[in-house]
């Protein structure tokens, strides 16, 4: 990134916070965990088996 370009917010599109990197605030950063909670973002794949054990 160039010296006077600044990361913008990946929700909004305005400049970064670094109190809230890499969101422009406060909002934004609350907005994305709820996406993240409420399974708003997610990986393609087969259904998991829920009578599989979570092991790797």
């Amino acid at each position: 990134m160039s010296a006077n370009s600044q990361a913008k917010c990946p929700l909004c599109n305005q400049p970064e916070a670094p109190e809230h990197k890499p969101f422009c605030s406060k909002g934004c950063k609350d907005r994305d965990l709820l996406q993240w909670l409420g399974e708003g973002y997610r990986m393609k794949g087969p259904p998991a088996d829920p009578d599989l054990p979570e092991e790797y």
